[in-house]
């Protein structure tokens, strides 16, 4: 028997829809995994179709696209090592998530996932059906096993495979970043080694999907628990790990192990690696901006210098008679800072014409919130018209606390492709900021040092939409605001548990009520990265008509 087992390890970042570019992707693993001598390359989770790739693999013509690909895939890598891959398999009217083992130019075994998550960001109830129970497959002659992504966070499934000879396990992955995640992944794959005695690889895929980032931190752990390898975090790796043949068993061969950054630095690479790839998978090439001296479009406007580049970033002030000499001076400074184009584009002339225009129908009022919103609706329109003429997407700057309260102008400064800060709550945008003032990554396109002035940071935060204007004049403090927001929204709490952290129950019941109102907003607002178990998008999905409030 083989003493030695080698499995090239492919931590890519594959495009939902690109069945031909995954494909080539796996490719160049195997070949790669051939060159160094692997008995089994492998890639995560549904790697064929790109994950999570939703109603889309429910459509006929593209579930059976994909598994034509795969098994042209069988045929082009007859001549070499075994090569696993996920993508989806249809049997009857059932619809599987698979993950296939291709050997000697043919599907050679096809494991099914058994639990399908229906929690966050997944719904594979509504879309896969649930595969039996299963035992391992076999590469030569040793015997793995393989729970997919979710069987492995459940006991039934590894404790099955174990109890049917599998000898270590591999576990392919479609598991997206929230803040956190990496060590509670980490702690069920113990708890799974712990229960088997087995040796486990998880591994997972890299790259922005939508609004999740999959982080990739592969990893791979030996009996007891002990960590023998991981692979470095958000970067594409094909790299291999070996395995020994022990009197115990097989054991993972100790090497290099990533250093895992901390949550602030994974929170501002995941909204960079979004941007990034959301703009490379839809095909645009340059964004734009609004830059109002504030600090939100100021973190906006860094984070895609850093993932785009300063030639491929606009930034506009569109001053108005409320915007001050101090939000001129520090926008210029950032976009000059950050060495990106800057424009200026007064909306006085264009405000004045609106305003005369509805004159005749306005006499007799008093100026209120409407005339406020027609100033954000009017750097709406010139920021589209620039986005129309140039080909650039225009970005959104609201961060979550703006979000949840629908402190923003829908068709104003609501207007635009993609937020990359919709998931970062104001109190943790003033310390992102100073986070990226004080570090520098070699995967960051912009330059080092501060690119933030520290006036944007401190100055007391303010929409300029009228005179002496600060947005504590309609909101509790940041600081007060937030805290409230993360009782309500991520930990999906009550009005007396505001009261029981300390909070005043009128703020409470306050900012309850402008999270109810403000859901048509968030429903037609731009996608944005997900940082948090509760992102406004797919993790919390709540009626635009909702008439009920806590009582208590």
């Amino acid at each position: 028997m083989a003493d030695r087992f080698r499995i090239t390890l492919a931590q890519m970042n594959p495009t939902v829809g690109d069945l031909e570019g995954n494909a080539a992707k796996a490719r160049a693993a195997w070949d790669k995994g051939r060159a160094d001598g692997a008995d089994l390359v492998a890639l995560p989770e549904m790697f064929i179709t790109g994950y999570n790739a939703q109603d889309l693999v429910m459509k006929p013509a593209f579930h059976m696209a994909a598994f034509e690909a795969i098994r042209k895939l069988a045929e082009d890598c007859a001549d070499g090592p075994a090569l696993a891959i996920g993508g989806p398999y249809a049997e009857g009217t059932e619809l599987f998530n698979a993950y296939f083992i291709l050997k000697d130019g043919k599907i050679a075994s096809t494991q099914l996932k058994h639990h399908l998550p229906n929690e966050t960001v997944f719904d594979e109830v509504r879309i896969f059906d649930s595969g039996p129970l299963g035992g391992p497959y076999s590469v030569g002659n040793t015997r793995i096993g393989s729970p997919i992504c979710e069987d492995a966070w459940h006991e039934d499934v590894v404790e099955t495979l174990q109890e049917t000879g599998a000898e270590f396990l591999l576990v392919p992955n479609g598991s997206p970043y929230y803040r956190g995640k990496y060590e509670t992944r980490l702690n069920q794959m113990v708890a799974r080694v712990v229960e088997t005695g087995l040796p486990l690889i998880y591994l997972n895929m890299v790259g922005g999907q939508d609004d999740q980032v999959f982080d990739g931190a592969s990893f791979a752990l030996n009996p007891g628990g002990t960590l023998a390898r991981l692979l470095p975090a958000f970067d594409e790796v094909v790299d291999h790990i070996d395995l020994e043949r022990t009197p115990a068993g097989w054991r993972v061969v100790e090497g290099e192990k990533a250093h895992l950054p901390d949550e602030w630095e994974q929170d501002y690479r995941v909204m960079v690696t979004t941007l990034r790839d959301y703009m490379a998978k839809t095909g645009f090439k340059k964004v734009l901006l609004g830059l109002s001296g504030g600090i939100d479009s100021a973190i906006v406007a860094t984070i895609a210098v850093d993932a785009l580049g300063a030639e491929n970033v606009r930034c506009v002030m569109l001053p108005s008679e409320y915007t001050s000499s101090a939000s001129l001076e520090d926008a210029e400074a950032v976009a000059k800072a950050l060495g990106c184009r800057y424009d200026y584009v007064p909306i006085s002339g264009p405000r004045a014409a609106v305003t005369e225009a509805l004159a005749p129908l306005f006499e007799g009022t008093e100026p209120d919130l409407t005339e406020e919103n027609i100033q954000s609706r009017l750097r709406g329109l010139l920021l589209m018209a620039l986005s129309n003429k140039f080909g650039e997407m225009l970005l959104t700057t609201g961060n979550k606390s703006e979000v949840a309260v629908g402190y923003a102008t829908i068709y104003g400064d609501m207007a635009g492709g993609y937020n990359p800060i919709k998931d970062l709550y104001k109190t943790r945008v003033f310390e992102t900021c100073r986070w990226r003032n004080a570090n520098h990554r070699d995967w960051m396109m912009g330059p080092e040092g501060e690119v933030i002035p520290d006036r944007v940071i401190t100055k007391p935060p303010t929409a300029e939409l009228r005179e002496d204007q600060k947005d504590s004049d309609s909101l509790p403090d940041y600081p007060v605001l937030d805290g409230i927001l993360e009782i309500l929204i991520d930990a999906d709490g009550s009005i007396e548990d505001c009261v029981a952290a300390g909070f005043d129950r009128a703020d409470a019941k306050k900012v309850e009520h402008l999270i109810y109102i403000s859901e048509y907003k968030r429903f037609q607002s731009a996608p944005g990265a997900r940082l948090t178990k509760r992102a406004f998008w797919l993790d919390r999905r709540y009626p635009i008509v909702n008439r009920w409030r806590d009582k208590s």
